[in-house]
């Protein structure tokens, strides 16, 4: 079985629970961790005929084991791990095809943004780039190199050049420019220099948290600090981990629009079994049609809200789940 990530991109939602249900009996019996996951619960696939009735895998699974679908037919190609403190066991995602990992970010981007040809991006991500073998750096490397644009990508906590490299891509003909950045690291940055013009009119999309570096700050109170730096257009985030090949973007007030492969399902965070399609509140658990080979079916520790439009809103993490990297505003 195989990803057609083009595909997914286009993927109508009245035809998402078919194609995650086949997924689903594909995996029960591929995936060998998740196949002796479902064989302690007692569950039957077959027995399985509706969305929430799927068991969803643990995302500490990407910790302790090797999460494959059918992985005597392959090996990795790539290996993606995610952040955390030094003490932390970091979850590993296994990649067949990095190439189709690329791509299918790439179409999700360009379904929010449009073009990438239309964009310049600029990244301070200096967690991301000291640990290594990070799937966010990955996506902004290659969305660089698919925008033709001249500008390196990453600064690190290079301030001086990340403002050079502001004003020069601000004078480019044609283009928007987008600042990724882990949230401590804009508020160092915004600390440092404070409303320069290199920060005007950008897009800049937050990501990550504090990583311990900072204390945790309600959105308002960041996007105050943040925005009496880089003026009042709306700041921007995405929710992605290390065990999601999909992106979910905001593009303002926390709000998060999944794209057609991803869907985000709330249960009761007490009960791993009370997954709903119509719960207003409560801890993610996620389907990501683009993990074909390892687990598209993720119980996250993330908890939510989910709003009238669709959208959902991330309110915080479980209490004692590690600090992960995606975005965690409450």
């Amino acid at each position: 079985m195989g990803a057609n990530y083009h595909t997914l991109t286009h993927l109508v939602p009245a035809a998402f629970e078919a194609a995650a249900l086949s997924l689903f009996r594909y995996q029960a019996v591929r995936c060998p961790p998740y196949r002796d996951f479902l064989a302690s619960l007692g569950r039957d696939p077959a027995a399985v005929q509706r969305l929430v009735d799927i068991p969803f895998l643990p995302i500490e699974f990407f910790k302790t084991h090797e999460v494959r679908t059918d992985p005597s037919q392959w090996q990795p190609q790539e290996v993606f791990r995610s952040s955390g403190t030094t003490l932390q066991q970091r979850s590993r995602h296994l990649v067949r095809d990095p190439a189709l990992y690329r791509a299918n970010a790439a179409a999700i981007f360009e379904a929010a943004y449009g073009p990438l040809t239309d964009w310049i991006f600029l990244a301070l991500l200096p967690s991301y780039l000291e640990q290594g073998e990070s799937s966010l750096v990955a996506m902004v490397a290659d969305f660089a190199q698919r925008s033709g644009q001249s500008q390196p990508a990453f600064f690190l906590r290079d301030h001086a050049g990340l403002l050079r490299a502001l004003a020069d891509a601000k004078q480019q003909p044609g283009r928007r420019v987008m600042l990724f950045g882990v949230t401590y690291a804009l508020l160092d940055l915004a600390a440092e220099v404070g409303p320069a013009p290199e920060l005007q009119n950008l897009t800049v999309l937050e990501t990550g948290g504090m990583k311990g570096r900072r204390r945790e700050m309600i959105r308002e109170e960041l996007h105050q600090e943040l925005q009496a730096a880089f003026g009042p257009a709306p700041l921007h985030s995405e929710y992605g981990m290390t065990e999601l090949l999909s992106q979910a973007y905001s593009p303002g007030e926390g709000l998060f629009y999944c794209p057609p492969q991803l869907r985000v399902l709330l249960r009761d965070p007490a009960d791993p079994f009370s997954v709903a399609e119509d719960r207003a509140d409560g801890a993610i658990n996620v389907i990501d049609l683009a993990n074909v080979d390892s687990c598209a079916f993720i119980e996250t520790k993330d908890l939510a809200r989910r709003h009238p439009s669709g959208a959902f809103e991330v309110l915080g993490r479980l209490d004692n789940s590690d600090i992960r990297g995606c975005s965690q505003l409450v």
